[in-house]
């Protein structure tokens, strides 16, 4: 920019000109400097790529409220463990699969059927009497079920099926969580 050099005042328009390009130069360094380095805010990236971010004045110190909350964390004394059974019943015959489990104890289940069976997924209380049980889900005429189980008290849980059709089926049940051990009762 020509500014007169007799001292007189320069033209508007060299100022407008000169007030636009400071201006626009102070934005361009607030967004891709200031920003990034005081404040860590990026928002092109530029920051990033200089390093600035990492210049980011530490923040005071101040009273953080912290809320109880249940944990968010389910510790359990039994490993993680991983279990495949199958089983083959015959035409009028029934049989179980069952977990050990703790109350609170908890597993991610599937199991699939060659031939639709009837089930019970079942829990028994430990020193129940004989025959008491709690019933979790029953169907008829099924050949899988999915889902997740938790534990609601200590004793064995899971599923008895029977096959009701004319030829042998196979059940193949998989587990995976927190229990003791999983076995064909």
């Amino acid at each position: 920019m020509n500014f007169p050099s007799d001292g007189s005042p320069p033209p508007l328009l060299a100022l407008l000109k000169a007030t636009a390009v400071a201006l626009l130069t102070a934005v361009l360094l607030l967004i891709t400097v200031v920003l990034p380095a005081e404040y860590g805010v990026d928002p092109t990236g530029v920051g990033r790529r200089l390093g600035l971010q990492q210049m980011k004045a530490p923040t005071r110190a101040t009273p953080i409220a912290v809320r109880a909350v249940d944990s968010p964390v389910v510790r359990r004394s039994v490993p993680y463990r991983k279990d495949e059974l199958s089983l083959m019943l015959q035409p009028s015959e029934g049989a179980e699969i069952k977990a050990t489990m703790k109350k609170g104890d908890q597993f991610v289940f599937s199991w699939t059927s060659d031939g639709a069976v009837n089930f019970d997924m079942h829990g028994d209380e430990i020193n129940a009497p004989k025959d008491v049980y709690t019933s979790y889900w029953k169907d008829t005429h099924k050949e899988s079920g999915h889902g997740s189980f938790v534990a609601p008290f200590e004793g064995m849980h899971g599923w008895y099926w029977v096959n009701e059709g004319s030829r042998p089926v196979t059940i193949h049940v998989t587990t995976c969580g927190f229990y003791e051990k999983l076995a064909r009762i």
